[in-house]
């Protein structure tokens, strides 16, 4: 017969409720969702999911900062853009 050994994790009381009701809804529970994403840990070797970091928003941006890397002949002409980033101070 296999050992077994419990496994607590804190976590947010109503992303825990979500995520039981989602599982309850697939006919299974959350304790088996986290076996099955073990399993398939060891069976990918891997994380079974793509992680990344979400993107991070920059807003608007001007020059180099936007990319461009050239400067204008005549910066006067970036005058209403620069203006409009300052809430046309």
């Amino acid at each position: 017969m296999a050992k077994e050994a419990t496994l607590q994790v804190r976590m947010d009381a109503n992303m825990k409720e979500q995520v039981e009701l989602l599982y309850r809804r697939m006919g299974t529970s959350f304790a088996e969702g986290v076996r099955m994403f073990a399993a398939q840990s060891l069976c990918d070797n891997a994380i079974p999911f793509s992680v990344h970091l979400p993107k991070k928003e920059t807003g608007q941006r001007i020059g180099i900062a936007s990319g461009e890397f050239l400067v204008p002949d005549d910066i006067d002409a970036c005058n209403e853009e620069i203006s409009a980033l300052f809430g046309g101070v």
